[in-house]
């Protein structure tokens, strides 16, 4: 085994030779770190990273295997966690001059969650400010001149680069799906409140949800297992069965999945590339794929969306702004200034609204369709870093707390990146999983 290339494993393969002993996680966790060293000063994905700290980490991971107690399903594994979420021994700055220096006094429950399964929390990755559109400091390792995405952006840079193989986002319109399409690596949005987000933090409990990256489907839905759970400090979390993510994951479907394409009304941002792969998709899929227009009541769900954000984002951001409101990007000032205007009346009417159509979606399921199908991105990641890019691909489908993967299926002609969106049902998270396998599978049989 070529020991210098470690950073190439996925999670998976690493958590499985860590377990037999071929490698250790401080080779694997050393590896990472040379990799850093090797191009972070280019990429910037890293908001706070000890090395020395990390090797600790991995030490103590590889003692208590050779101890001889139970390890976790991630024990050794080096994860990259996004600024927004508390670790107790690093800090937690939310990508904010504000919080300089913060360090919390306890962990996360997604971080706690780790650490239980064994994993080493590398470090912290960059976010652009308070998860807003303000970008940060990362760029994307395809192209430094062209945005990593956000608000994920230094999760999403550091699996990309091969600097850690899992990483922690969030997304409360595209902030994971973007930032993975943008760097060319499977990101996953999964149901509203599946994953529990106490110690994240909170800019619109309707739409916040916690993001995974990885290189791998399988590595998603190893990650996704450890973290999904009940906790009573989220009240959109709820007591249920444990889901077998890799398990269903690794399945065949009992069927062929049935696709129903969906362009929503931002279409025509599509470039013509991305239109060109996605004819292309169409055309090998054949039968089992079907174009299907939005319902009527699904069209506006883009401003509804708007005013969620906008008026729980100036509720729980209302400290800063009393506070400290100089201190905010302009792009944050007039987002708070938008939201301190919502009304109440057409607050609680654009709440009313998601439910209804949710279950005009869930009805296309029942009736017909194992996942939608639609960009994740008008394109290819932008040039430039000024922007992190379009999110309205992600809206509809975080409004609706629906489960949503991209997957790096095709690419530009520059060579950067072009994701594929693939959306399911709540609650229908590994399922969601096992259908984007088999497309994945699909495209790549038909490019051999």
């Amino acid at each position: 085994m070529d020991l210098n290339n470690l950073h190439l494993l996925s999670a998976s393969e690493a958590a499985r030779l860590i377990r037999d002993g071929i490698i250790s996680s401080e080779q694997l966790v050393e590896v990472c770190l040379a990799r850093v060293r090797e191009i972070d000063e280019q990429v910037q994905a890293w908001a706070f990273l000890d090395p020395d700290y990390a090797l600790a980490q991995a030490r103590a991971a590889d003692e208590l295997r050779l101890s001889g107690k139970p390890i976790g399903p991630l024990h050794g594994v080096p994860v990259g966690v996004k600024d927004i979420f508390d670790t107790a021994d690093m800090p937690t700055e939310y990508g904010s001059a504000l919080y300089a220096g913060n360090t919390p006094s306890r962990d996360a429950t997604v971080v706690a969650k780790l650490r239980a399964a064994g994993a080493v929390i590398m470090g912290k990755t960059v976010t652009t400010e308070f998860a807003y559109l303000s970008p940060g400091k990362t760029r994307n390792p395809q192209n430094p001149e062209h945005t990593p995405g956000g608000s994920s952006s230094g999760s999403a840079a550091a699996v990309a680069a091969g600097m850690a193989p899992l990483a922690l986002g969030s997304q409360t319109n595209g902030s994971t799906i973007r930032p993975a399409t943008f760097c060319g690596i499977v990101g996953f949005k999964p149901t509203h409140g599946l994953i529990p987000r106490h110690g994240m933090l909170a800019t619109s409990r309707t739409l916040d949800h916690v993001g995974l990256f990885a290189r791998t489907i399988d590595d998603i839905a190893l990650l996704a297992e450890q973290l999904a759970g009940y906790d009573e400090r989220d009240p959109d979390t709820r007591p249920r069965a444990r889901v077998r993510f890799v398990e269903v994951a690794a399945e065949e479907p009992p069927l062929e999945p049935m696709f129903a394409f969906v362009k929503t009304p931002y279409w025509e941002r599509v470039d013509e590339e991305t239109k060109e792969g996605f004819a292309e998709i169409i055309e090998q899929l054949g039968d089992r794929v079907e174009e299907v227009g939005l319902f009527p009541s699904a069209m506006a769900a883009w401003d509804w969306h708007r005013t969620i954000a906008q008026a729980e984002m100036a509720a729980n951001l209302e400290r800063e702004w009393e506070k400290a409101r100089d201190c905010l990007s302009e792009l944050l000032q007039a987002q708070i200034e938008r939201g301190r205007e919502v009304r109440a009346v057409d607050y609680q009417r654009a709440l009313g609204r998601i439910r209804p159509v949710y279950e005009g979606f869930l009805e296309l399921f029942e009736q017909r369709y194992d996942a939608i199908l639609t960009p994740a991105a008008p394109g290819a990641a932008p040039k430039g870093l000024a922007s992190t890019g379009d999110p309205s691909f992600c809206t509809l489908w975080t409004l609706c707390g629906m489960p949503a993967i991209s997957l790096p299926l095709l690419q530009s002609s520059n060579g950067l990146p072009i994701g594929v969106q693939l959306v399911g049902p709540r609650d229908g998270d590994a399922k969601l999983l096992r259908t984007a396998r088999w497309l994945a599978a699909k495209v790549a049989a038909s490019e051999r």
